[in-house]
């Protein structure tokens, strides 16, 4: 066994203690829903660029900032 921590709406927590209570067990109840939250999970392909569409949504664009920094070889120091 193994404690978890999840992040959800208020309104789901009883039903995902629920889902976890009926995971903890080893009844095919549990098996059956394990394979049924399973095959839900696996219809849903991964969304991918997710990042680069929140980057173009960003009140920057197009701000023309510049971004550059000089390159310094650090400070000299004694030990």
């Amino acid at each position: 066994m193994a404690r978890f921590e999840v992040l959800g709406r208020e309104a789901d927590r009883d039903l995902i203690r629920s889902i976890a209570r009926t995971l903890a067990e080893d009844t095919p109840e549990a098996t059956e829903l394990r394979a049924s939250v399973g095959r839900a999970m696996a219809g849903a392909p991964p969304r991918t660029g997710g990042i680069l569409a929140a980057l173009r949504r960003s009140p920057l664009v197009g701000a023309n900032l510049d971004l550059e920094r000089p390159r310094e070889d650090g400070r000299v120091i004694e030990l």
